[in-house]
């Protein structure tokens, strides 16, 4: 057998994580969504990216295909819920199928115990953080099941879902439900070659955190020092479990809620 070792030029590169699949993001004009967005096309797959600022939006589709990669973008509001199925649906019309999807898009709430929360709060944080999932979720199982037939779907949620959460209670309430709402649909479509997921980031670099610092100074300094790492994700090292988890190499695994804390609930 010879061992030489090979030094042409004929490699080929192996195919990205995502390569030959559509993907949906919402939040994608920022943050961890943004980051989603441009890792999904980098590993292959042709990306809509979807929230409510259409200048972040066009500022990251534009990065996306300078870089060569495949991405349009589409103006969503995820308390709106004929505008988050129009989204969904424009995947389809501009790409002919979906396969995955990531539901990022989320609101924060101010800081402060549950008895001083505004009713109207409260129902904000409810529309987008939970309502809105679930909706996207509904029109993502219906466009896979359309047209790609099998797919993935993954749910942010968040670390602070995984315990008391005195500081930002409703947030927390709601992403526990988005858990409960992953499971429940990674039992029900199964079946049927739909995977759903999620992911639970710990403090991560981003302007949802910076707007909590903003109201709790010291906050993201604690929260680092309460994890093993020492220090915030950044939103890249998010994407990638979200980009993991949809792609084929994660083909048995659903019903999840993935850690992605720095150990923070270890």
């Amino acid at each position: 057998m010879d061992n030489t070792p090979t030094t042409g030029t004929s490699t080929t590169a192996a195919p990205g994580l995502l390569a030959g699949k559509v993907a949906f993001v919402t939040g994608a004009g920022r943050g961890i969504g943004a980051a989603a967005a441009r890792l999904f096309a980098r590993e292959g797959a042709r990306v809509l990216l979807a929230a409510r600022t259409e200048a972040q939006l066009k500022a990251v589709t534009e990065e996306i295909r300078a870089a060569g990669g495949t991405a349009e973008y589409t103006v969503c509001d995820l308390a709106d819920p004929v505008g988050v199925r129009a989204a969904v649906d424009r995947t389809v019309d501009l790409y002919g199928r979906l396969d995955v999807a990531f539901n990022n898009g989320a609101t924060i709430q101010r800081p402060g115990p549950m008895d001083r929360m505004p009713e109207a709060d409260f129902d904000h944080v409810y529309t987008v953080n939970l309502k809105g999932v679930w909706l996207a979720m509904k029109a993502q199982v219906a466009a896979v099941r359309a047209t790609a037939g099998t797919g993935a779907i993954v749910n942010n949620s968040s670390v602070g879902s995984l315990m008391g959460n005195p500081e930002l209670p409703a947030y927390g309430a709601m992403k526990r439900a988005v858990n409960s709402l992953t499971e429940s649909a990674a039992v029900t479509y199964g079946p049927e070659g739909i995977r759903v997921n999620a992911i639970a980031p710990g403090g991560t670099a981003t302007e949802m955190i910076r707007t909590w610092e903003a109201d709790s100074p010291g906050v993201s300094e604690r929260i680092a020092a309460q994890t093993p790492l020492r220090r915030a994700a950044d939103p890249g090292e998010i994407a990638q479990a979200a980009a993991w988890l949809l792609s084929d190499r994660a083909s048995y695994v659903t019903g999840t809620v993935l850690r992605v804390d720095g150990g923070l609930r270890a």
